[in-house]
């Protein structure tokens, strides 16, 4: 951050600042771990152990984070921070990183952003290019402008260059890829240069890993449109509120046959979706799975399918298996390629890996003592660390109460998907509804009957904190279940405050971080209500950030009475 010109850039100096906290790595146990990302203004810290399974545990979450922000402040350069915001709200404007580079690198070759963005490990460049090679095209991202009083109507984006030459592909734009009233973006960082919230869990058994994969399926749209916290893209407020349809069409690798543009002709299949999206499919076989549940027409590898069924894996695991294979692997490294596979996963993590869904069910690798483990990928990361600590907390006890009652949360998958489309729209948390089930306890026997199955439309505060007689809600669940456990006092009124703040978050009495947002945004005086985010106010809205971050600023529509 300049101070004096109030300017905000990108720092591009990841890799410095990475050799820096991976030191202490060498020692036993480490205490955080720090990972690069896609982007080289990116950090990846995940605690150095997992948490273990006690009430006491939870507590060290949100201490971790702050110590991870406070690790990553003291390897930074003086001006610079780390903020932990979903993506930089003016990423492909002109002159926003430091260094500076012009757009005209030869593996991303956009419009807007340049090579040096990217990690320079071998991976990530090429990943970006294949993708583009793939597809035939560059990747083509429209999200809706958001209509001020000023906005011109149609919206046509000025900031684009047209009629620019330098690769083949530019004329995308100009020929029909950017769309009027949308915000265009055609690079893989503009995806995958978004910042999110995952854990992931450990089950005892591979059959609680795919009851949790299951049931926390249908929490994940809920769980985006809670969490939602990025209404900004490229300089200008867009309407919508989250981060997932951007990414899953920055890394959209179908071909115009996979996408039922052509006929098929070179390919195998007609894909639905992008790589990186909502599951196709539940996966497992228990008593409350019932066909009906999976009413999407699955595309998988029957080749790969039977093989799986030959050597006895069941109909439903084998059916999601041979449907990650539907996809090509997108980065192949020459070494890598001779493997025993009976000592090595590298060939099955190539297409599992990139499989990008909003839950994943990670096979333990082979000779290990790593379990099977389920993670919860849809949530968007929050300003503070208390909040992320909130909804990470939120979220295993969710499954505490998922497994402990026994709730079955089957929908059909068919509704998932829409609450996923529900779920970035504009205030969808307080405006909007989502399809849920309506009775969650099963039967002493564990069927269900037609009845049992119905499901409707609830809101947020509905699915959140309850009906009135209808499904009681997941914060009453939880405390019904913290009731029922031996839990000493002060970790309960921790877990309390986490669980308001979700409440409160539900219920429209706190704004979530995308309203939030926008709201700094809309009331800024340099804001011309033309959905331009100039960069006064974007160096003002990191600083507010910032400083709520580091709890020198309260934020009570954000928080409330809760500190950061």
């Amino acid at each position: 951050m300049d101070q004096e010109n109030k300017e905000t850039k990108l720092s591009l100096r990841v890799f410095d600042i990475l050799a820096d906290l991976q030191r202490p790595e060498q020692d036993e146990p480490p205490e955080t771990l720090w990972r690069p990302e896609y982007g080289r203004f990116m950090l990846e810290a995940i605690p150095g152990q997992p948490y273990g399974a006690t009430f006491r545990d939870l507590m060290k979450v949100e201490a971790s984070m702050k110590r991870r922000r406070q690790l990553a402040q003291e390897a930074m350069l003086p001006g610079e921070i780390p903020v932990s915001l979903v993506n930089y709200p003016r990423l492909g404007c002109p002159h926003e990183t430091s260094p500076d580079h012009e757009p005209t690198g030869q593996a991303v070759q956009s419009l807007f952003v340049p090579d040096e963005i990217t990690n320079p490990h071998a991976r990530f460049p090429t990943l970006t290019a294949n993708i583009r090679r793939r597809r035939g095209a560059k990747v083509e991202i429209n999200m809706p402008i958001f209509h001020d009083k000023n906005t011109p109507r149609p919206f046509i984006d000025p900031t684009i260059p047209w009629d620019r030459d330098v690769f083949p592909h530019d004329k995308e734009a100009k020929n029909g890829a950017a769309k009027p009233d949308h915000i265009y973006m055609d690079a893989m960082a503009f995806g995958m240069g978004c910042c999110c919230l995952q854990i992931t869990f450990q089950a005892c058994n591979i059959d609680e890993a795919r009851h949790l994969y299951d049931h926390l399926a249908p929490v994940a749209p809920i769980m985006l449109a809670l969490t939602a916290a990025c209404p900004i893209f490229r300089g200008y407020l867009a309407d919508v509120d989250c981060r997932w349809n951007v990414i899953a069409a920055s890394v959209d690798d179908r071909t115009p046959e996979e996408r039922g543009l052509k006929p098929l002709e070179n390919d195998r299949f007609v894909i639905n979706k992008s790589r990186y999206d909502s599951i196709d499919t539940y996966i497992c076989d228990d008593a409350m799975y019932k066909s009906k549940y999976n009413d999407l027409d699955l595309v998988y590898d029957k080749d790969i399918y039977q093989k799986l069924r030959d050597n006895d894996v069941d109909d439903l695991l084998a059916r999601h298996i041979a449907h990650l294979f539907i996809r090509d692997p997108l980065v192949i490294f020459k070494e890598l390629l001779d493997q025993d596979d009976e000592k090595s996963m590298d060939h099955f993590e190539n297409i599992q890996s990139t499989n990008w869904q909003t839950v994943r069910f990670k096979p333990p690798p082979p000779n290990s003592d790593i379990g099977w483990r389920v993670e919860f990928r849809s949530m968007e990361v929050q300003l503070t660390d208390f909040e992320n600590a909130a909804f990470s907390v939120f979220i295993v006890l969710v499954t505490r109460v998922i497994l402990s009652f026994g709730l079955n949360l089957y929908i059909p998958i068919t509704k998932v998907d829409e609450n996923m489309g529900t779920a970035h729209k504009r205030g969808a948390a307080v405006n909007d509804k989502f399809y849920f089930r309506k009775n969650v306890f099963p039967n002493l026997d564990g069927t269900t009957t037609e009845s049992d199955d119905e499901y409707e439309l609830m809101t947020m505060n509905e699915i959140i904190n309850g009906q009135e007689n209808g499904f009681p809600g997941f914060i009453p669940l939880i405390h019904n279940y913290l009731d029922s456990t031996n839990i000493d006092i002060e970790t309960r009124c921790k877990l309390s405050s986490y669980l308001s703040l979700i409440s409160k978050r539900a219920s429209g009495e706190l704004m979530t971080g995308a309203t939030y947002l926008r709201h700094l945004v809309m009331n800024h005086p340099d804001y011309k209500h033309d959905s331009v985010v100039s960069p006064s106010i974007t160096y003002d809205l990191i600083k507010t950030v910032d400083k709520i971050a580091r709890g020198e600023l309260k934020a009570p529509e954000l928080l409330g009475d809760f500190s950061a």
